[in-house]
Parts: structure tokens; C-alpha cells; sequence
């Protein structure tokens, strides 16, 4: 099947970014106290992490998730592999292995064709396919602002978890994917700009990683999506109580993703996540500009693994939980 010719240009029906999230800080105080309530329930918590994982009879335990994003790309097919991958990720995020997928569709049907709306869920079909996932229906509703993702349900052994809450001082942090689509998607839905390597690695599956970081021991990982590294990282640090150190010159970028933010290309998701990270981090020297792109939100990012991960970069370390949860030198 090819792809049908530009009808329209799908990140201008978003009214944010991709993730869309809820400010961290108010979405926290929403659902604080309405999670758990079942002694089963080994993932999932009031920690905010990636995927629930409920233990199961038998030594196996059942991981779920549920993710979604208005568009980040103009194209359609390549917004529906994104989508897909983003949702994946979680899964792969706690160890788990996915199974099984339900589409969640949101879609302007007196704005745009339907036949736009069947190329995102061909592009998030394909993506399962090479993730070996089996889409099993969905549901979709009428919706001014285009909306897709998965509901995914998968498998882990309940011994061999990777959790928010496991970090340790004394253990380095691996980042498997560089940072910076925020601000390449953020110039892209401005400037109709194509970023073909942006697009490549927010349709990289996370789970050679997940499995790379269960072979080598990890038990502490979280995934790095809507929050930024540090939003995301901060929660990993508090949940653990740990400090996490981050060595800024490591951390490693998409190519144009520095000259996106100092362009003024900064995604209003971005700037929330450094607000709410602020107050618990020792930025020392670190310029605005840095902040901005160690804050940057991401769509179907990387792992960050309390371990080493071969071929991934070291950007920091756990140590004793210090004054502030975060360092970044």
C-alpha cells in the first residue's frame, strides 16, 4: 500500500505538543491517593511509573499500560509508528514483554478523511507487527484534535522487575536514546521542516534495551517520554531515595536539537517540566539553554537505566540521597 499524498498537515489540529501531558506537578496532586488498593499490585503505585504490573499465580505477572499523543508529525503512517512505539515503551520500561494491543483513536471525522485516520492505525499496526504484538480492536471516538495510541498488555517475571524505586547509590545511569525531539517536533509543526532522524528514533523499539538491562542486572529504569530526563529522572531519584547526578556534557542530542531550542523552538512541555524540577535541583552553572534541552519533552524516547548498558552512554550516577534529589554539574 503507498501512502496517500499530503491532505493536510496533522500537528496543526494539536493545540500543544505531542505528549500534551498535564503539568507534572498538578497531575500528581489529581491522582494522589487513587492508585493501589491491592496487595498484588507489585508495579503501579503512587511512584507514577511507567506500566502497571500485577503479580499472577504461577510466577508470572501481567504488565498493562495505556499511552497516547496528538500528532507529532505531519505524516500520518510515521505519527501512527510513533504512537506505537511510544505506548510500547512503557512495557519495556518495568521489563515486560508486550502481548497484546488495543488502539485508542480520537479523530476530527468532518475535518479530516478517514483515510488519513486508516494510515495512522496502519502505521501503529506496523509498528506492533515488528514489536511481534497483536492488535485486537480498540475504540475511537469523535474528537476535535486527533488522538492515537495503544493500550498494551504484556508479560513479566515478577522477581526480574525494573522499578522506579530500586535505584542505589553507587550505580551509573545509562541513557539509551539521545535527547532533543521535543525541539525538532516543536520546529517541525512551526516550519513544515522534516527531521528524518527524529522520525528514526522515535520509531526505535525500546526492547533490546529493557532485555539488555535485565541481562545485566538492572533492576531500576525508567523511560524517558512527556517529563524530560530530568522529570523523569526526578521521579526515579524520590521514588529510590536517592540524588541523581547527571554530567551534562554526556548526555548526548539529535543533531539540530541545540540550534532548535536556541531558535526559540521550545515546546510549552518543556517549560513546565524545568519549573517543576527547579526546586529540586543544584544546576549549578548550567546555562538555560542546557536546562531547556535536559528538560526537553520527549515522544518514544530512550531508557534511562540505574546500570550499563553496552554501546549506550554513561550520564551520571545515583549516589546518597544529598540536599537536593537532582545534580547536574
Amino acid at each position: 500500500m503507498t501512502r496517500l499524498a499530503p491532505v493536510a498537515r496533522l500537528t496543526q489540529y494539536a493545540r500543544g505538543g505531542g505528549s500534551s501531558k498535564i503539568p507534572p506537578g498538578e497531575l500528581e496532586r489529581v491522582v494522589a491517593g487513587l492508585t493501589g488498593g491491592n496487595d498484588a499490585l507489585l508495579v503501579g503505585g503512587p511512584d507514577g511509573d511507567d506500566a502497571a504490573v500485577l503479580r499472577l499465580e504461577g510466577g508470572r505477572a501481567v504488565v498493562s499500560t495505556a499511552d497516547f499523543c496528538t500528532p507529532v508529525v505531519d505524516d500520518a503512517y510515521d505519527w501512527g509508528r510513533i504512537a506505537a512505539a511510544n505506548a510500547l515503551s512503557d512495557v519495556y520500561a518495568v521489563g515486560g514483554v508486550p502481548l497484546m494491543a488495543l488502539n485508542l483513536l480520537g479523530w476530527p471525522a468532518d475535518a479530516l478523511p478517514a483515510e488519513l485516520a486508516r494510515e495512522v492505525l496502519r502505521g501503529g499496526r506496523d509498528m506492533a507487527a515488528l514489536a511481534g504484538v497483536a492488535i485486537a480492536g480498540g475504540h475511537s471516538i469523535e474528537d476535535p484534535e486527533p488522538k492515537y495510541g495503544l493500550a498494551v498488555t504484556g508479560t513479566a517475571d515478577p522477581d526480574r522487575l525494573l522499578r522506579l524505586d530500586a535505584g542505589r547509590p553507587g550505580v551509573p545511569l545509562t541513557l539509551t536514546k539521545p535527547l532533543g525531539v521535543g525541539a525538532l517536533n516543536a520546529r517541525h509543526r512551526a516550519t513544515g521542516e522534516v527531521f528524518p532522524h527524529a522520525v528514526a528514533t522515535m520509531t526505535e523499539l525500546n526492547a533490546a534495551a529493557g532485555l539488555t538491562a535485565l541481562e545485566r542486572g538492572a533492576a531500576c529504569a525508567t523511560g524517558v517520554s512527556g517529563f524530560g530526563l530530568l522529570g523523569h529522572l526526578y521521579k526515579l531519584a524520590r521514588a529510590s531515595g536517592v540524588t541523581a547526578v547527571v554530567d551534562a556534557s554526556a548526555v548526548p542530542y539529535l543533531d539540530g536539537a541545540r540550534a532548535a531550542v536556541r531558535d526559540g523552538f521550545v515546546p510549552g512541555g518543556t517549560r513546565r517540566n524545568l519549573a517543576w524540577v527547579s526546586p529540586h535541583t543544584d544546576f549549578r552553572r548550567i546555562a538555560e539553554e542546557e536546562r531547556l534541552l535536559l528538560a526537553d519533552a520527549q515522544t518514544s524516547g530512550g531508557l534511562l537505566v540505574a546500570g550499563e548498558i553496552p554501546g549506550a552512554p554513561v550520564v551520571g550516577e545515583l549516589v546518597g540521597r544529598g540536599r537536593r534529589a537532582l545534580v547536574i554539574r
